[in-house]
């Protein structure tokens, strides 16, 4: 390998750690979180409102603050989208985060609105990850420096829903495959030569 491709390659890698670890300073946050550092059982969080598996809710009209909820869905939930609905906010302008999830992130929809998607769990020896039937949790909304969330942006939350790839992503994915099974062959040819 020449050394400048070696260099294109270190670049690469440092670029794409830079933007992985970025933190946005001026971006609102969304921090889902456990109501209590245990399952708190159903009804007795007091303020909590009871949801199933899909559910709205509005940001507090000052665009910060709490909002508490208890699952009582009846069933353990291993990943919550929260759908932006009125698309106000980019998803680039969002800084999320969660201590029942492993992953969260923010993307744009076709549609102009903003999916907040939490997944990943450790493991069924953890019960602090994910969100367990009964269990209460709560959405945190807050400001960082001047960025706050507008009052009365309403989100619809969708516990438990896997993400089916786009067929765009599927057709890059199968070209570059067919890319890589091509080049296999050429190289192979070439030694036989």
């Amino acid at each position: 390998m020449k050394t400048s491709q070696i260099c294109a390659c270190v670049l690469l890698l440092v670029v794409g750690s830079a933007i992985a670890f970025a933190d946005g300073i001026n971006d609102p946050k969304i921090i889902i979180q456990s109501a209590s550092s245990a399952s708190i059982p159903l009804g007795s969080c007091e303020g909590c409102k009871n949801v199933g598996l899909n559910f709205t809710f509005g940001v507090p009209a000052g665009g910060t603050g709490n909002l508490f909820f208890t699952n009582a869905s009846g069933v353990n939930w291993t990943s919550l989208t929260l759908v932006e609905i009125g698309h106000q906010v980019p998803a680039s302008a969002i800084n999320c985060s969660s201590t029942l999830f492993m992953s969260c992130t923010a993307t744009n929809l076709k549609n102009g609105n903003v999916a907040i998607v939490l997944s990943g769990i450790k493991g069924s020896d953890n019960p602090d990850r994910g969100i367990g039937n009964g269990q209460s949790f709560s959405i945190g909304f807050s400001c960082v420096g001047k960025s706050c969330w507008p009052g009365g942006l309403n989100f619809g939350g969708h516990a438990n829903t896997t993400t089916v790839p786009e067929p765009g992503t599927i057709a890059l994915m199968v070209t570059g495959l067919g890319a890589m099974v091509s080049r296999r062959k050429l190289w192979k040819n070439r030694g036989k030569a």
